[in-house]
């Protein structure tokens, strides 16, 4: 049955038979009929069918979730026992919010070197919505996300770091530059910042709407390092997380103000999956967090 339902699983991702059975490696009438013995094996309908894939039925979303828990759970156990005739092995999925894909490179180096013949496969572009369905759906391991407890049902955070936001300038573009300033005196410059559907923006915006003031940029992205390269142009100022930039290293030429009057801060937080006993990837990670961030108190059973 876990052959059929990584076929299943791989329809519901692809949402197409035939990208789904190339995916498999198998043809397409091998994979409709795997499909057909799983709902004939269950009981009920899974697939929606038309002239093309429609969907998944009720039945199919329940099964989805099961399927997906099933398939995570059997490659932790092989990664398990690989681990105890040959040390820890396979590929750590991180998902990762712009503002956190510089600081996430300490929890890379601490969990690789404790784990030499592991792997780390970054994203680093994502939205913490994004993030937050892919470990849902285990095509993520873990994710350092804005960690809003309304969407985390059934995921665990682990609070890292609380971000503060700076105004990032090239040298001779404003005039109180180093010293704290003021939000009005940052709204008259032009800005470019990440795009409004970004929760990183969001929060930028909620702090500045709580004291009657908005942002009007005239650049918007979806990438941290874009804003860093307009900024380095001297015509663009930003607003970013002073975190962000420290593993950059020294940036010739730019400025970092700091803020007031609001100050801008933000939670990132490391979510990971609800279910015990953990698989031995994320044990590992949690125990490199507690190395990156001795601090925080771990309340995960790492045994």
């Amino acid at each position: 049955m876990l052959r059929q339902l990584e076929y299943f699983v791989a329809l519901a991702r692809e949402q197409h038979f035939a990208r789904a059975a190339e995916e498999c490696n198998i043809s397409q009438p091998a994979l409709s009929e795997s499909i057909r013995k799983l709902e004939t094996g269950l009981g009920v309908p899974l697939v929606r069918r038309g002239h093309a894939f429609q969907g998944l039925t009720p039945e199919g979303e329940t099964v989805l979730r099961w399927a997906q828990r099933l398939l995570a759970d059997r490659d932790a156990l092989t990664q398990e026992v690989a681990a105890l005739q040959s040390g820890l092995t396979g590929t750590l999925r991180l998902g990762v919010v712009p503002a956190a894909s510089s600081t996430v490179a300490q929890l890379c180096d601490a969990f690789a070197r404790a784990n030499p013949k592991a792997r780390v496969h970054v994203q680093g572009n994502l939205r913490s919505t994004e993030i937050i369905a892919q470990i849902r759906s285990f095509e993520l391991d873990a994710g350092l996300v804005y960690a809003d407890p309304a969407e985390l049902g059934g995921l665990l955070a682990l609070p890292l770091y609380r971000e503060e936001h700076v105004l990032l300038t090239k040298e001779g573009m404003f005039a109180s530059a180093g010293e704290p300033t003021a939000v009005d005196e940052v709204l008259s410059l032009p800005l470019c910042l990440l795009d409004s559907s970004m929760r990183g923006r969001q929060l930028l915006d909620e702090v500045l709407a709580s004291h009657g003031r908005s942002a009007e940029p005239r650049i918007e992205c979806d990438s941290m390092i874009t804003l860093l390269a307009q900024v380095a142009t001297g015509r663009w100022a930003s607003v970013v997380p002073k975190q962000w930039l420290a593993p950059l290293g020294e940036l010739p030429g730019v400025v970092q103000t700091p803020l007031v009057s609001p100050r801008i801060t933000s939670q990132i937080s490391l979510v990971i999956p609800e279910h015990q006993p953990l698989p031995l990837l994320l044990r590992a990670l949690l125990s490199a967090t507690g190395d990156v961030y001795p601090s925080v108190t771990n309340d995960f059973d790492l045994a």
